[in-house]
């Protein structure tokens, strides 16, 4: 049985209590973290030092154990150490940061020493000499913090066919009664073109894809089309997963296996990148570690889009959000089913009933508050009535919806409190539904995407 784009339903949400901020009682440290002592009022420094260091596994004589890194990024070395038996060695991917950090426990109203040494700052070609170590580092601290954190520097820089507002939409391998298109049909208004689905493995991690011999459509002919797009200024990229597409990475292994199999796809077949429509949950940390796996393969033109349910997007400690935060710097866009969803949080703490301008600017807001660029969010809708169970609108909504994000016009009883210009732009389930209503989704939402500030 074939896959089909996401229907389902969801029971209307109770209004949801917006979460209260936590006392913060945790302190993000980076880095090389030497030592964290306590400096109490007038504690001598033998007191202090009796409080003992707060650190876990300061030296990294125990491996990374008490740490975590970003995408992966950290590794426990024997040489060159500034002392004991362990260092960290930290290589960037991408535009990334390579923080490494670890969780402590301190005592309000209380301020604490953290020093470092550091070795730096590379930034040449693996295997190129260490640079020779700057002076002791040493700072004072009392800086703490619950959740999140900073979620990395700026967006990445996607493909460079991907203008600055675009259009995505699926391209479905697959009969549903939509029109039957070949890539060559698809309408010209698409910048990002996602082929729905890939198919898991038996192999954890691994996805595979194929063309729908239905479809009567050579393998030759579909990478020809591809080039074609290409050629043309557009991006194809793999979508994973989809309602019924169970794709597991929850551990190094399977990660490993997901980024050795799309660039397998991205080589055999020519996309540009992956799409992630996991329906059915991530990890975050291991789709993290798959992703910027992936990067690491592909170079700095690899395509990274996300189609997260609402549910999925309503907390940036949710799962699919922290990914998104987590790649941040490799990320192209986050097209955000407004669909199939009842009713959900604003960013303003009231509840939007799907179907209504409002319902996608509030929850937008979410996105754009939350910690990602505005190049980072973009609109998913139906393209007609028939492509999802509920949350169509038409497309002089969306537009209106981009119109208020982007300019401050065109809003409901939903106002942001600024304009975010750079918005990215809109996405559709699918350009064969598109296609089967005259090609009415494209032909309004297109051009007005690609006409925003």
């Amino acid at each position: 049985m074939r896959h089909h784009r996401p229907r389902r339903s969801h029971a209307p949400h109770a209004p949801r209590t917006p979460r209260t901020p936590r006392t913060p009682l945790l302190a993000a440290v980076t880095l090389l973290l030497a030592g964290l002592l306590p400096l109490f009022g007038g504690a001598s420094p033998a007191q202090a030092a009796a409080d003992g260091n707060l650190a876990r596994n300061p030296g990294f004589e125990d491996g990374l154990a008490g740490w975590s890194c970003s995408g992966g990024s950290g590794v426990a070395v024997g040489a060159p150490v500034h002392g004991g038996g362990g260092a960290l060695k930290a290589s960037p991917a991408g535009a990334d940061n390579a923080r490494c950090a670890q969780a402590v426990a301190v005592r309000p109203g209380s301020s604490y020493t953290l020093s470092a040494w550091v070795q730096g700052p590379g930034g040449g070609e693996p295997g190129e000499p260490v640079p020779g170590a700057p002076g002791g580092l040493k700072a004072v601290t009392a800086t703490t913090t619950a959740d999140g954190g900073d979620p990395g520097p700026g967006p990445g820089p996607g493909g460079p066919s991907v203008p600055k507002h675009a259009v995505t939409g699926y391209w479905q391998n697959f009969s549903n009664g939509a029109t039957v298109q070949k890539i060559s049909d698809v309408q010209s208004q698409y910048d990002i073109i996602a082929v729905a689905f890939a198919d898991a493995t038996a192999t954890p991690g691994a996805v595979d894809f194929r063309l729908d011999p239905a479809l009567n459509y050579s393998e030759a002919q579909f990478k020809a089309d591809i080039a074609a797009k290409q050629a043309a200024g557009k991006s194809v990229i793999i979508s994973i997963g989809g309602e019924r597409g169970t794709v597991t990475v929850n551990d190094a292994a399977s990660a490993a296996r997901f980024a050795d199999s799309v660039y397998a796809l991205m080589q055999k077949y020519g996309f540009d990148g992956v799409d992630i429509d996991l329906e059915n949950g991530l990890n975050p940390t291991y789709m993290t570690q798959a992703l910027r796996a992936l990067s690491a393969k592909a170079g700095s033109k690899l395509v990274i889009t996300m189609a997260p349910q609402t549910i999925d997007m309503q907390s940036t400690s949710a799962s699919y959000f922290r990914t998104a935060l987590n790649i941040k710097d490799i990320l192209t866009v986050v097209n955000m089913q407004y669909y199939n969803s009842g009713s959900m949080n604003g960013c303003d703490g009231k509840v939007y009933a799907q179907g209504s301008v409002d319902f996608l600017t509030a929850l937008a807001c979410i996105q754009l508050e939350g910690g990602l660029d505005p190049s980072q969010v973009g609109l998913g809708l139906p393209a007609s009535p028939r492509a999802a169970g509920g949350g169509y609108v038409s497309p002089s909504v969306v537009n209106n919806a981009l119109d208020c994000l982007a300019k401050g016009t065109g809003c409901g009883a939903f106002k942001p409190s600024k304009t975010y210009p750079g918005i990215r732009g809109a996405m559709t389930w699918s350009t064969n539904w598109d296609a089967a209503a005259g090609n009415a989704w494209s032909g309004a939402v297109g051009p007005h995407v690609h006409g925003l500030p």
